[in-house]
């Protein structure tokens, strides 16, 4: 009887530390911009990046700028515009993008803080593109039907007009500080270099340490991702931030078990431990290069949502979680962080971006940086 007693009391501790609520604490915390909203927009791209670049613009000249995320997406909408059109309307036309659009918009047409271009107009506090992008479209649709059988060349104008009245106009010269800019300028003084930063990513069909051309809707711009094997793609992100580099990062935020409320994001190894996952440290898959890609290719892991990884967190057994700074204001248990599991990162994450120089030197000298 005493024998079965302590059996059952010793079930009981094991089943009670196994089901422990979650205890955190920081392990890496790179100083970044605070936690701001999107709003009603789809302009989660932007708002990760820019938040990256921000963090970088911290780590290359101590400088703690707001940058403005609208003034990226102000000078990408015509290029999405045209490439929709060329292709006929063949190709998506909407508000999604990723990392490296901002990348090139910065190359292309600088930069500006978010006081010179916020992207509101007067009287406004919120974003909200709804009808902007509703209007946009119907236009765009037009234009690919051509009713009169030559396309006029006023039609980027015409995008040009609706972004204008939408968004406000773009930025010539400003000041910064007492000093006078141009968007240029104000880049090359942040030290910013757009061609330092790569896009990194892990499928099992293509052809490691080579960039390859990833089908996702949003990648209208045919950006190239450098392709590592798994391990070594996680290992890359833990590099960066373990030597001071943020990570801005493209995921798949439709599981169940991604909680913004909650605050976090992990894979339950159980079915039914998905719902008790989020609020009790419960055992999680072990995530293989063929799962990974076999999610990708039936559409479980799609390419929804755009954040910025600042950091790591652990929970008291010693599991590492990602820091994830997301764009969807400070909601939440984590006041609009997630902690993301590295099994959610092996599974769920499509890219990540980072400075090249964040990458570890066997990366670097296999992807020829």
């Amino acid at each position: 009887m005493k024998k079965n007693i302590i059996t059952l009391l010793l079930l009981g501790v094991s089943h009670f530390g196994f089901s422990q609520a979650y205890e955190f604490k920081s392990v890496i915390d790179i100083e970044a911009g605070p936690v701001v909203s999107q709003g009603k927009t789809g302009t989660c791209w932007s708002f990760s990046t820019t938040s990256f670049i921000e963090a970088e613009i911290i780590r290359l000249t101590g400088k703690k700028i707001d940058i403005s995320e609208m003034y990226n997406v102000r000078n990408t909408y015509p290029k999405k515009a045209q490439n929709y059109i060329l292709r006929q309307g063949k190709a998506q036309f909407g508000e999604g993008g990723l990392n490296h659009d901002v990348i090139n918009s910065i190359r292309d047409f600088g930069m500006v803080p978010q006081n010179v271009y916020s992207g509101l107009l007067p009287n406004e506090t919120v974003y909200n593109h709804v009808e902007m992008v509703a209007l946009l479209e119907s236009m765009l649709k037009v234009y690919v039907e051509n009713p009169a059988k030559k396309l006029s060349p006023h039609w980027k104008e015409a995008v040009s007009s609706i972004l204008d009245i939408y968004m406000g106009k773009k930025v010539g010269e400003f000041t910064f500080e007492g000093k006078k800019y141009t968007p240029q300028s104000f880049l090359a003084m942040t030290k910013i270099n757009p061609d330092a930063y790569v896009t990194i990513s892990s499928f099992v069909n293509q052809p490691y340490y080579k960039p390859f051309l990833l089908n996702i809707p949003d990648n209208f711009s045919n950006g190239l991702f450098y392709n590592l094997p798994l391990d070594e793609y996680i290992q890359n992100i833990d590099n960066a931030l373990e030597n001071g580099y943020t990570v801005a990062l493209d995921a798949d935020v439709s599981e169940s078990t991604f909680s913004g409320k909650n605050g976090i994001a992990v894979i339950p190894a159980h079915d039914e431990d998905a719902a008790t996952i989020l609020t009790e440290i419960k055992p999680e898959m072990v995530i293989s290069p063929d799962y990974r890609l076999e999610q990708f290719e039936n559409l479980s892991t799609t390419d929804d949502h755009l954040m910025h990884i600042v950091g790591k967190v652990k929970d008291q057994k010693g599991s590492i979680y990602y820091k994830v700074k997301n764009s969807w204001g400070t909601n939440g248990t984590h006041n609009g962080f997630i902690y993301m599991s590295v099994s959610y990162m092996k599974l769920k994450s499509i890219s990540v971006l980072m400075h090249k120089d964040g990458l570890t030197k066997k990366s670097q000298k296999d992807l020829n940086l």
